[in-house]
């Protein structure tokens, strides 16, 4: 049987690891054709080469408009055409509260966060109009683009920010066949855990199982989340299955934001104190 992608050509940013690399692996085992997009140009190159055919390697800065419209020609001139762009690569950014945050820290959270999104929204809808097709964005939002105090003030306002593309872009894509929908992560195991908590990415494996058994009962459904828990989500949203799904931010936290958050913070920090302790 064919896959749920098959024929599609997509854009996977950030997709050398975490939620990308699990996205991109899906993808290509739907069907698809992935451009996989990110700064980790040998684990990139690998992943690429493990993939054969179905996958190529481009080095993309999203900070950077001209590498976010190169990727675009790029997949085009490798594919011939363009489906779908999830706009996921990301980090923590400035991770200072509100009382201390500075300018510059917190226009770096948002050009990683937020203008990244939108230049993403930007190129592909521009490729999807010249093709005379519609076509599927997918934006990676988050637990914090819900509710505040899961993060710092910078992640949760970009994240925020995100809705507003998604739902912008009802206003003005959606009437060209392009559909734009969200992601909203909870708590997931990826290497971004350990960076936001200090933690060396060298332990960040062990540090992500360690974390995973102490705040599994954090979480309404009794575990936390997987970088393929989302994969699965992204490939519904690039595929048909999903064509009359426009404007959503679909939640996948395991039930966290349908409920009162609770201690999760103040847990989270615990655990990651009691690990560096140990």
């Amino acid at each position: 049987m064919a896959g749920l992608l098959e024929g599609k050509v997509t854009i996977v940013t950030g997709g050398t690891s975490g939620i990308g690399r699990a996205t991109v692996e899906r993808y290509v085992a739907e069907g698809a054709k992935v451009a996989i997009a990110d700064i980790q140009d040998a684990a990139g190159a690998q992943l690429a080469d493990e993939l054969g055919d179905a996958a190529i390697y481009v080095h993309t800065d999203v900070t950077d408009e001209a590498d976010i419209e190169a990727l675009v020609a790029k997949t085009v001139d490798a594919f011939g055409k363009l489906d779908v762009i999830y706009n996921n690569a990301g980090a923590q950014g400035d991770p200072s509260p509100i009382l201390e945050i500075g300018s510059d820290g917190f226009d770096k959270t948002l050009a990683l966060l937020t203008r990244s999104v939108v230049l993403g929204h930007k190129y592909a809808a521009r490729q999807f109009q010249a093709q005379g097709t519609g076509g599927s964005i997918i934006s990676t939002a988050s637990a914090a683009a819900l509710q505040g105090g899961w993060s710092a003030a910078g992640y949760t306002i970009a994240k925020h920010a995100v809705v507003g593309v998604v739902r912008q872009s009802v206003a003005e894509l959606a009437p060209l066949g392009i559909r734009s929908n969200a992601i909203a992560p909870g708590i997931i195991m990826t290497p971004i855990m350990a960076r936001s908590f200090g933690v060396q990415m060298d332990e960040a494996e062990q540090f992500a199982d360690f974390l995973a058994e102490r705040l599994a009962g954090s979480q309404p459904i009794g575990r936390t989340g997987t970088p393929d828990d989302i994969a699965k989500v992204a490939t519904f949203l690039a595929s048909d299955l999903s064509e009359f799904v426009v404007g959503a931010v679909l939640p996948v936290d395991g039930g966290a934001t349908a409920v009162t958050q609770g201690s999760f913070a103040a847990d989270a920090a615990a655990a990651a104190q009691a690990y560096q302790n140990r």
